[in-house]
């Protein structure tokens, strides 16, 4: 009882200096290369101390580990392939399985993978049909290697999506997951948040009434803040390019909303995202 009720003094008394920051989710080499090393070279003025840099396919993979290797500690590579574009031949997944195998030390989770409910929206809209099969069959395999390696996986899966990632976990007793940026329903939200999993809150948290719903309803314990850069954002980030920094704007909207201490959320989305990554070297 003691140290439950130190905790709670704790929680109520933060320390005066705020935790640093850390973006849960960004595409880094998605940048033009001559921003990336300015970008990651800003980070500590910005207090910004790593970066979750997810990957699009094999080249994006391959690119990440560099800028790891290069910011050593700054940039955590996620390698995987990203849903939200058509599938490759059968041997170049085979040659980014086999890439993923042998560089399974380097990445501290598999991702972004998912399912395209964007580009399956617009098909039907066209009139065109959409085959989603081969796509969950992908993103098992995936799920599939994030349980035997023992990573996290980082997901792409919105709405109605999410359920269908939701069991390919549940088949494979895979509970490290990220959905990050999402959408989906009540009943949905409830199964992942019960599942342990965890979720990202982008800087449209302060203009987007669906993801201020969701930072309500989410268990605060699992939920980390993210920017998916360099995709730009509207309302007070109109015209400016995303940068990591923006996540401090994201946990003081959270703190506003949840009506919490903002240096505690800032501790709290810090302690949040170390242990969901394993972070333990920051």
């Amino acid at each position: 009882m003691n140290d439950l009720k130190n905790m709670k003094l704790d929680m109520r008394t933060p320390s005066a200096a705020p935790a640093p920051l850390i973006d849960a989710h960004i595409h880094v080499d998605s940048y033009p290369p001559e921003q990336q090393e300015l970008l990651l070279a800003s980070l500590a003025d910005s207090s910004v101390e790593a970066v979750i840099a997810v990957s699009m396919q094999l080249a994006s993979s391959r690119a990440n580990l560099r800028l790891s290797e290069r910011f050593p500690g700054l940039v955590r590579p996620a390698f995987g392939f990203h849903p939200e574009q058509p599938l490759p031949s059968q041997a170049e997944l085979d040659l980014l399985f086999d890439w993923m195998d042998k560089h399974v030390e380097h990445m501290v989770a598999v991702g972004e993978v998912g399912l395209p409910y964007y580009n399956r929206l617009e098909a039907l809209e066209r009139g065109v049909s959409f085959d989603l099969a081969p796509y969950i069959e992908l993103l098992e395999r995936f799920v599939r290697f994030a349980g035997k390696h023992n990573k996290p996986i980082v997901l792409h899966a919105v709405y109605e999506d999410a359920d269908i990632a939701c069991d390919l976990l549940e088949r494979h007793g895979v509970t490290q997951a990220h959905f990050h940026w999402f959408k989906g329903s009540a009943a949905t939200t409830e199964r992942m948040a019960r599942n342990g999993y965890y979720v990202s809150l982008t800087p449209d948290l302060l203009y987007e009434d669906e993801i201020r719903n969701l930072a309500t309803q989410y268990p605060s314990g699992q939920v980390m803040a993210e920017t998916d850069g360099p995709w730009p954002f509207e309302g007070p980030f109109a015209g400016q390019q995303t940068h990591p920094c923006m996540t401090a704007e994201v946990i003081r909207a959270y703190s506003k909303l949840t009506g919490q201490n903002e240096t505690v959320v800032r501790q709290l989305f810090y302690d949040n995202t170390r242990r969901f990554y394993a972070l333990s070297s920051l």
